[in-house]
């Protein structure tokens, strides 16, 4: 498989299927921090490829798809350590967004989404923290998914938070991303009776779609028209004093859980990174650890309040801004950019609920993305409604 979207590290690795199944046919690959046998991973950094041994056998959720009759064929780009949302790696180069060779393709599973925006693969898979395969997903025009937390498998995956992580997945189509989660979902997941009427009502957060650029809330108004015209849908405030507060709530404690997963790692190998990474290492290693329990019941009382807010509807938002910055964008540009996009991913976040984003393109061709997320469990439920409602959205949106 030839790479010229430099989406790969590693695509000269073959694991056949261990039978036919429900993703017979399909090829993936995962982004470069899933453990897989026999294989040193870099996580993105040649420090830690040179510190790691091989893996002694697969992550989980690479068996549970290959039970399932899916081809894997290697392993894909990511930021250093996961700790990005820009998808620039300092070591081994940038993914090139299909899309826009112009623009980045977004981070950390940056490679990942390339791979399938590209065509190069049927799906793969990728980590979502702070918004990891959301953001990817949205500049490269394309499907992604995070689940509710704690859902899927994630052992054998290097942790950046653990109270955030999750293994999260992106396709090119609805009916993709919901074969996958009919395979690494547990069985016993609530599942919709009557599709189309999973989600009878929506919220649409006011400071959410205030972040996104006017020509973003003109291209997707059409669509979310179109979604309100199957849903009763209210437009309400969700937070008391902004999400640039919840925001920095999300950064104190992943800061925390990240500096306690790596600062001993960092601190001993003194690994090289790139200027932007090292600065965010440098500002985890600086939180002061009697932070950790304020932020922690700030984040159960944000997690009520979004649960009860949705109830058994959803929340629609926009998953980005705006599109995809331009390569090599000033240190001031991308921080801005980053700080935005972090109010906006931080509620799933935070809230530890499932959350899709769909592609929806501008008149240039530029990718944009729609998110809707639902209350905790309802995955399946959620993945089902997609498939459904997004066709009919389609249809009449082009």
């Amino acid at each position: 498989m030839k790479d010229v979207f430099n989406a790969f590290v590693r695509n000269d690795i073959l694991l056949k299927p261990n039978r036919k199944g429900k993703l017979s046919s399909l090829t993936f690959a995962v982004k470069d921090v899933f453990q897989v046998k026999g294989i040193k991973g870099t996580a993105g950094n040649p420090d830690w490829l040179k510190t790691h041994p091989p893996a002694e056998k697969n992550a989980s959720v690479i068996d549970l798809l290959l039970d399932n009759g899916a081809t894997f064929v290697g392993t894909t780009i990511t930021d250093e350590l996961m700790y990005s949302l820009n998808g620039e790696n300092f070591h081994y180069g940038t993914p090139i967004n299909p899309k826009d060779p112009k623009r980045i393709p977004g981070g950390s599973s940056s490679g990942s989404a390339v791979a399938v925006s590209s065509g190069l693969v049927d799906f793969s898979l990728g980590t979502d923290t702070g918004g990891s395969v959301r953001i990817p997903a949205a500049y490269c025009g394309i499907f992604g998914f995070r689940p509710t937390h704690g859902l899927v498998p994630i052992d054998g995956v290097i942790p950046l938070a653990q109270s955030f992580d999750t293994v999260g997945w992106m396709a090119k189509d609805p009916n993709t991303l919901l074969r996958i989660g009919e395979v690494l979902l547990p069985n016993d997941l609530k599942k919709p009776t009557h599709v189309g009427a999973a989600f009878q009502t929506a919220k649409c957060p006011i400071e959410s779609w205030e972040l996104a650029e006017k020509g973003t809330k003109d291209v997707l108004s059409p669509v979310l028209s179109e979604l309100e015209g199957v849903l009763t849908t209210v437009w309400e405030k969700i937070s008391d004093h902004g999400l640039e507060e919840w925001s920095n709530v999300f950064k104190i404690i992943q800061g925390l859980e990240i500096w306690k997963n790596h600062g001993e790692w960092i601190t001993k190998e003194n690994p090289v990174f790139g200027p932007d990474i090292e600065a965010r290492f440098k500002m985890a290693s600086e939180l002061e650890l009697k932070k950790w329990g304020p932020n922690i019941g700030v984040r159960a009382e944000i997690r009520e309040k979004v649960v009860n807010i949705i109830g058994d509807g959803i929340l629609i938002l926009p998953t980005i801004p705006g599109p995809a910055p331009k390569i090599n964008g000033s240190k001031e540009d991308i921080e801005s950019r980053r700080a935005k996009t972090m109010q906006l991913t931080c509620i799933a976040g935070l809230a530890g609920l499932p959350q899709v984003t769909l592609p929806v393109t501008n008149s240039p061709g530029v990718p944009l993305g729609l998110s809707v997320i639902a209350g905790p469990g309802n995955d399946l439920v959620l993945l089902h409604w997609v498939e459904e409602v997004w066709k009919r959205v389609m249809k009449r949106t082009g």
